[in-house]
């Protein structure tokens, strides 16, 4: 798992190199530089009696090259990110979890809109335009609506009542 590579405080391979979240290559590229400069000991010319020291730049070190690694591959950042979200999700507090089959879904024109009842009466609603956006999209038939082809690694949604503070988990499960 990649998140694991992450440092016990929950800083994340972003943060290691100071840049943000949706940073391309080249911004990637120049903060990885810049935090190995300043965390390389034969850069910082360390006095090896400070051995705590030296053994905190060492972690610091090896945690800029881990950041690297993960963040310059686009195949491993995809999948670094999509642990990053899931586990972001897992620490919010959900009213409930569910799964596509349970909402209802309501067709206008070409737009396809999902509706899940909240307890205070209003709904939780995300519309196939919305799910698309975000790398998931759906093939729709009538009222049924499954995970396309190209979605095929299982994926949650927050989605927001449109009244209270309740939130409720999405799951899109795989394909068989």
């Amino acid at each position: 798992m990649l998140l694991d590579s992450c440092n016990l405080t929950g800083t994340t391979h972003y943060q290691i190199l100071s840049v943000k979240e949706d940073a391309n290559y080249d911004e990637i590229r120049a903060g990885y530089k810049a935090a190995i400069l300043n965390s390389h000991p034969d850069k910082l010319h360390m006095n090896p009696k400070e051995s705590q020291l030296d053994h905190e730049l060492q972690e610091r070190f090896l945690s800029v090259q881990k950041a690297w690694e993960v963040l310059s591959d686009t195949t491993s950042r995809a999948n670094y990110d999509m642990e990053l979200q899931s586990s972001r999700q897992k620490l919010e507090a959900v009213a409930d979890e569910v799964t596509l089959e349970e909402m209802t879904i309501e067709t206008i024109g070409d737009a396809q809109e999902f509706f899940y009842q909240c307890r205070c009466g209003d709904y939780f609603s995300v519309t196939a335009s919305e799910l698309d956006e975000i790398g998931l999209p759906l093939n729709i038939n009538g009222d049924e609506a499954s995970q396309s082809a190209t979605g095929l690694q299982p994926a949650a949604v927050l989605l927001p009542c449109g009244s209270c503070s309740l939130k409720i988990r999405l799951i899109l499960h795989s394909l068989p």
